[in-house]
């Protein structure tokens, strides 16, 4: 009798242990929950496609309203919107890419209103030496965390940042959920938070900081903290700079082919790799898997969809991908600078066969799920 009811018990806790991962945010809002909830639900099943400033600008043109590469192409809108907010902490008007807040904040709003998904960055400046986020002539990350030198500075600007977080409200009235990604490409050496600047331990200790006083002091319950490392080959390594389950939501990683097209295979073989330990990981912990960055500038190779890409996430199927922005021409730098297809593009044709047969989300497709609600 007793194995009997050992096994009914274990058949019950199989059954009724929730499949889905909680929020580590307990007192998130509604619909910050819900939308978590959703698309745990999709993982696994459906990718959403996302890209960076969609309805900011695009190849030739900047600032017009309701425009969008990628609608003019397919005929919806992005699934996934990203944004960043460099600029905020220092008071400047616009962010690093020329995006106005302002402006930001509406097309935040728009997005939320037909049902998509929006997500912030922040290539914050040096709170040490005032410099950008690359320079790394100075260590910052000692400096504000508690006691140091600089984190009375840092707080003021969390306290930027939470002003401009709360102003994100639906016609609803209600608080906007954001995919949060702080302090992201952790494992490379390029931003003054990576791994040349500080050490694990500190990089866990600033990010637990930011996540209790946003939560707790700045009470904002409208945030999903997406953890973000690059250049592992490892679980370890993975996990070199996590802070723990208790403080991340959704993990995720960037990666962009760099080389030419003849080096695709690689590529696509090298993301395949790191989706495999990035879920592996997700499944243990009950969090969502994505890739937050990824791209090939140009995109040169007309068969780049579905002859690399979607070979790269055919097995370990991400929560949502971001393609970074399409700056089209700079002047500054002599190049064109975009990773999302347009009408004309070398790449448009392929990139339409693969939303297609892909289990690809844009906007239409994710309306019908109501992650929101």
């Amino acid at each position: 009798m007793i194995k009997i009811k050992l096994l009914f018990f274990t058949l019950f806790s199989l059954l009724f242990i929730p499949v889905f991962g909680q929020l580590t945010d307990t007192k998130a809002s509604i619909k910050t929950k819900n939308l978590y909830r959703n698309l745990l639900r999709l993982s696994g099943k459906k990718v959403l496609f996302g890209h960076q400033d969609d309805l900011a600008y695009g190849v030739g043109w900047k600032n017009q309203n309701g425009r969008s590469d990628i609608m003019e192409l397919t005929g919806e809108y992005p699934a996934v919107f990203g944004w960043d907010v460099s600029g905020l902490e220092t008071g400047h008007a616009q962010n690093i890419d020329g995006v106005p807040f302002e402006k930001m904040k509406q097309y935040i709003k728009k997005a939320y209103s037909l049902g998509m998904v929006n997500t912030l960055s922040w290539h914050m400046d040096n709170p040490v030496n005032g410099k950008n986020s690359w320079d790394t002539s100075s260590i910052a990350v000692k400096s504000i965390l508690p006691r140091g030198s600089a984190h009375l500075l840092y707080k003021g600007w969390l306290d930027k940042f939470s002003v401009f977080v709360r102003s994100l409200k639906g016609t609803d009235g209600k608080a906007i959920p954001i995919l949060f990604r702080p302090f992201h490409e952790n494992g490379g050496g390029w931003f003054w938070w990576g791994a040349k600047s500080c050490t694990a331990q500190e990089y866990k200790d600033l990010w637990r900081f930011t996540f209790t006083y946003l939560r707790d002091k700045k009470q904002l319950h409208n945030l999903i903290y997406v953890f973000n490392p690059c250049d592992f080959k490892t679980e370890e390594e993975y996990l070199e700079r996590y802070p723990g389950d208790s403080f991340v939501d959704v993990l995720s990683f960037d990666s962009y082919q760099y080389s030419g097209p003849g080096k695709g295979e690689s590529f696509a073989q090298d993301i395949a790799h790191s989706l495999s330990i990035q879920n592996k990981i997700a499944k243990r912990s009950r969090k969502l898997s994505a890739i937050a960055e990824t791209g090939f500038v140009e995109i040169p190779d007309a068969n780049w969809w579905t002859n690399v890409f979607a070979k790269a996430i055919r097995e370990n199927k991400p929560s949502y991908v971001l393609f970074w922005r399409n700056a089209g021409y700079r002047e500054k730098e002599k190049d064109n600078h975009y990773y999302a297809p347009y009408p004309g593009q070398v790449s448009a044709s392929d990139f339409l066969e693969f939303i297609r047969n892909n289990e690809i989300l844009l906007q239409k497709g994710l309306k019908k799920y109501a992650v929101y609600n």
